[in-house]
């Protein structure tokens, strides 16, 4: 791959543009933290690091279209106590963010693989806290499924598929916006997908299209695309994931049924704890932190 001073941007001009929104973006976050570029086989990956040095390692893996940063309503209770590694990753939709990619990678198993080459370049050797929303809490679970000796306790928020098929009405509905790249329906759809935080703080939706428009004008096309489809794990695979599991999903979920999806877990792998968070949908980080940061922190200290 030929790779340009500017590469995955289209071009320098665009770097700069996107990389200006998001420092602007980065200045809320909440706690101290340092930045680091981890180096993997599959290029170079941001991660932005906060909590005590000596606090157990929780990492947090954000949903496709977004960053580290989308955990700015989370870090500050998750960081208390654990060392926090949010990370921008190198799949979803490509690499939005910090993140660097020099080879695309193709399948679960690469995609794991990635993850546990970013483990190593940071030093987690093992017990680490996998805590993935939405994309990320699918890779979560392929990840667990793989190295489940690195892992201390994993927990899926509104994982991309993984439990149900994604609705075809949640395709249909992204179709156009995907298409054609206009604020207005960019807008629409968000506002959908993020209902509960779009009658709390419609400016917020908002400013998340924003982000998403200027990714998609400043990023080459190749790289936002997502490049490994989210998948359903058959009954065996679920029941094969030895470390304690949690799962929260929202009780607007527009990515499928939230009650059809604990009824699935409950019936299949009861060892997977799972909860429905109230009064929220997809987006269940920012229309209830407190809530999810205390049903998060709680079973991270089960004995």
């Amino acid at each position: 791959m030929k790779i340009s001073t500017y590469h995955p941007f289209r071009s320098a001009k665009a770097k700069v543009e996107y990389l200006a929104l998001y420092d602007e973006a980065a200045k809320g976050w909440p706690v101290a933290s340092e930045c680091r570029m981890a180096s993997t086989s599959y290029g170079q990956t941001f991660v932005r690091i906060s909590g005590p040095v000596d606090g157990p390692p929780l990492m947090l893996l954000p949903g496709a279209a977004h960053c580290s940063l989308m955990w700015r309503p989370n870090i500050e209770s998750l960081s208390e106590c654990y060392r926090t590694y949010a990370v921008d990753t190198l799949i979803n939709t490509g690499c939005v963010g910090r993140s660097v990619y020099t080879r695309i990678i193709k399948g679960p198993g690469a995609a794991a693989n990635w993850l546990d080459e970013l483990f190593s370049a940071l030093s987690l050797e093992d017990g680490v806290n996998l805590v993935g929303m939405s994309y990320g809490g699918w890779l979560t679970s392929q990840y667990a499924l793989r190295y489940p000796n690195r892992l201390d306790r994993i927990a899926l928020l509104a994982p991309a598929a993984t439990v149900l098929p994604v609705r075809l009405e949640f395709y249909l509905r992204a179709l156009l916006p995907g298409l054609v790249h206009v604020r207005f329906l960019h807008e629409h759809f968000l506002f959908w997908v993020f209902n509960d935080l779009a009658q709390e703080d419609a400016e917020m939706v908002a400013d998340m299209a924003n982000h998403g428009l200027l990714a998609i004008r400043c990023f080459k096309p190749a790289n936002y695309g997502m490049h490994v489809p989210p998948t359903v794990l058959r009954d065996e695979q679920l029941q094969s994931i030895r470390v304690p599991a949690l799962f929260l999903v929202g009780a607007n979920e527009v990515l499928y049924c939230a009650q059809k999806a604990v009824q699935r877990l409950n019936a299949v792998a009861p060892c997977i704890e799972t909860e429905v968070i109230p009064n929220a949908g997809h987006d269940l980080t920012f229309v209830q932190p407190e809530m999810v940061n205390q049903r998060i922190l709680g079973f991270l200290t089960q004995s």
